[in-house]
């Protein structure tokens, strides 16, 4: 008559039903106000209606003790007892209690009013965490509900192996949880629950995956090769993931198809170069841990690189390992395979150790790094004055006697000339210009001159005025 809305009344109703124990009576009223939700995937456990329904009907279940702590029963306990006997009540093996009725009335209002992970979840408070896997896998439900309802209560109760024995139990290929396992590892890497990561990667035989996750665990955090000296054990088992992962690849060559889709995929030669980056790592590790127990490391940088990185981090790994041995050569060997490997520009790393040697005023040094680069078979013709002109902005810091040793050293004439010239070194300039031929000397000689004559510089000036 008033036209308010009835459904409070038939909850109420339907509530009242229940606590008399009047299951049948309590369907029909709830029926009146609950309605099934629009989105059955929606992340929430449906309508407060609902939840009060199933709140009340698990409260009422109890296990019950059977054996000698029966007398230990509070007076309370044994009427739910007595409430409940006639309902026929039975304990499963596993704890669970799905004979009992008020067990079958909730998974009733469940799959009548409520979402997916209200289902699952109840599931999986009552230890059903298979019956949770199969309500999932049959509604084909999205990844959302499988990390919310069954992948995060697993591992924060410590039942993240169970969990992994029930996946590969319904399905022993995995293929079927792929879409969700692939989920849970994103959801672990957006945690920086690395470890759970890699323990799950090694269960779905991910061992791409689960090597890169080793490289993580190796460079992570270490502020000095020393500290990753210790962590080497990590390169090895990038090595192990990688060698198992080329073997399964070889296997599966001879079939049609390869089953793993959801695991990550990668060719064989790509495998081999990565292989070939952890053994190079491994040597770059073991020279750069023993330049630093030994004292003779020198460089400090804000981030360690590692081979891991991109290309310019790559280059700095190289520069690293000449600079910090006892001497350029210690070290040259390894920075030249670092060089070869990735095909890194050789002559600029060459440059930027050349710079740093001239801030440690290590002069012989850098006539050390020509000798090596020289010998090392793959050097362009210009590559070593290359190297001494890109040193030459430093040139003021140079002490005269080591700086015309460096230009000294370089092979073009031409080079040396336009060194002398960076070096305002202009009576050399003029000198090495009139060993020139005659066409080409009047050229250079005429551009000494005007450099003179610029800078003020009047016995050079008259000097190539009196030549030309």
């Amino acid at each position: 008559k008033s036209g308010l809305d009835p459904s409070g009344a038939w909850h109420a109703w339907g509530m009242a039903c229940l606590k008399a124990g009047n299951l049948s009576s309590a369907r029909e009223k709830f029926n009146r106000c609950l309605k099934p939700p629009m989105d059955l995937n929606q992340l929430n456990h449906g309508s407060r209606l609902v939840q009060d329904v199933i709140q009340y009907l698990e409260s009422t279940v109890k296990p019950i003790l059977i054996a000698d702590d029966d007398y230990f029963a509070t007076l309370r306990e044994l009427e739910a007892t007595l409430r409940t006997r006639s309902l026929s009540l039975e304990m499963m093996c596993e704890g669970k209690i799905q004979h009992n009725s008020y067990y079958q009335e909730c998974l009733f209002y469940l799959h009548s009013y409520g979402t997916n992970l209200a289902i699952i979840s109840f599931y999986m408070r009552h230890d059903c965490m298979r019956e949770a896997l199969l309500h999932l896998l049959h509604k084909e439900t999205p990844s959302e509900v499988f990390i919310e309802g069954i992948f995060i209560p697993s591992y924060e109760s410590g039942k993240l192996h169970m969990l992994e024995n029930l996946l590969e139990t319904i399905d022993p290929g995995l293929e079927s949880w792929g879409v969700y396992l692939i989920a849970a590892c994103k959801y672990l890497q957006r945690k920086n629950y690395y470890h759970i990561l890699y323990e799950l990667q090694q269960f779905m035989k991910d061992h791409v995956r689960a090597a890169m996750t080793c490289i993580r665990f190796f460079t992570h955090g270490a502020k000095s090769y020393t500290e990753l000296g210790g962590k080497q054990t990590w390169l090895l088992k990038i090595k192990d993931h990688l060698k198992v992962y080329l073997q399964e690849v070889s296997r599966s060559s001879g079939r049609k198809k390869m089953a793993f889709t959801f695991r990550k995929k990668m060719s064989a030669t790509d495998v081999s170069r990565h292989i070939n980056t952890v053994d190079l790592q491994m040597e770059v590790t073991k020279f750069l841990h023993r330049c630093e127990s030994s004292g003779t490391s020198q460089m400090t940088g804000s981030s360690l690189p590692t081979l891991f990185g991109n290309n310019n981090m790559k280059m700095d790994v190289a520069c690293k390992v000449m600079l910090e041995g006892k001497n350029i050569e210690e070290g040259f060997g390894i920075a030249f395979r670092v060089l070869q490997d990735f095909q890194l520009e050789a002559t600029e790393v060459y440059s930027k150790v050349a710079k740093q040697l001239v801030k440690q005023q290590k002069y012989s040094e850098i006539r050390q790094l020509l000798k090596c680069v020289n010998e090392s078979g793959v050097a362009a013709k210009n590559d070593g004055d290359n190297i001494i002109l890109n040193c030459l902005n430093e040139f003021k810091n140079i002490p005269a006697e080591d700086l015309d040793n460096l230009i000294q050293d370089m092979d073009s004439d031409e080079n040396k000339i336009q060194a002398y010239v960076m070096c305002n070194k202009l009576r050399s300039a003029y000198l090495v210009s009139v060993r020139q031929e005659k066409t080409r000397a009047v050229q250079l000689v005429q551009h000494v001159r005007q450099l003179a004559e610029n800078g003020g510089d009047d016995v050079v000036k008259a000097i190539c005025a009196q030549w030309l």
